[in-house]
């Protein structure tokens, strides 16, 4: 008989607090905070202004962002020369200098279509810009 008590009581020993952690979880991912338009609202850990916090742009993502904008102001020469100097004073950009020009020479390419886009090409980050033409032609 105490073997049976002992066994149930460490079953619910065991169990009594994974279901008292999952229904606190439920009960709280689904409580309306804030919003009176939204019928619901579910608050997870991927909620929008957490994972705007938490992934912060890279270095490369921002060089890449202008020179593209600079791109369609300015023209492809422009750009380039941009970003080998951006390359150039800084060095840690020079892994992803071929992907950024091959961005480049897609915007271009979109921008200016693919034979005018080819005469902006220039050996920077060994022709990359003129590889993202060809392969976006």
């Amino acid at each position: 008989m105490t073997h049976t008590a002992r066994r149930i009581g460490r079953t619910f020993a065991f169990v009594l607090p994974v279901v008292m952690v999952l229904s606190g979880t439920l009960a709280v991912t689904s409580v309306p905070w804030a919003a009176h338009n939204s019928e619901s609202q579910v608050l997870t850990a991927s909620a929008h202004n957490v994972s705007k916090r938490a992934k912060a742009r890279t270095p490369q993502d921002i060089l890449r962002d202008r020179l593209l904008v600079e791109l369609r102001e300015k023209g492809p020469g422009v750009a380039l020369t941009d970003l080998q100097r951006s390359v150039e004073g800084r060095p840690s950009l020079a892994r992803h200098c071929m992907s950024i020009a091959k961005a480049l020479g897609r915007a271009a390419v979109e921008q200016y279509g693919p034979t005018r886009a080819h005469r902006f090409s220039r050996p920077v980050c060994d022709t990359s810009f003129a590889s993202g033409v060809a392969q976006f032609s």
